[in-house]
């Protein structure tokens, strides 16, 4: 049976929504948060290269991959960015993230 990843998205708003993704669907967050109707522009499209899928992570942290040089970099650039920082281009779903909270920033 195929498992499903739940995932607690905070707007910039403060409205929070609960995404139910399949496990396998083999996306990354970003491609899921633009098909969910959220503020990502994802200029650069998913290359780590324009900072504009920054998402703050608020629950399940350690259960994501370490930043990349490239994510560091670009998060660099970011006035905003902390040690809860993402880019959300750079987070592959897994069945691991089940319960992984996070904010999308309002300056994407």
């Amino acid at each position: 049976m195929e498992e499903t990843i739940h995932i607690t998205v905070e707007d910039q708003h403060g409205e929070v929504r609960q995404l139910e993704i399949p496990d396998g669907i083999n996306l990354s967050l970003m491609e899921v948060l633009k098909a969910s109707e959220y503020p990502i522009l994802a200029t650069c499209g998913g290359m780590a290269l324009c900072a504009t899928c920054h998402v703050q992570v608020l629950a399940g942290q350690e259960k994501l991959e370490p930043r990349t040089e490239a994510e560091l970099d670009m998060l660099d650039t970011l006035p905003d960015a902390d040690d809860h920082s993402r880019l959300s281009c750079q987070i592959r779903l897994t069945a691991s993230l089940d319960g992984l909270k996070i904010r999308v920033s309002g300056n994407n």
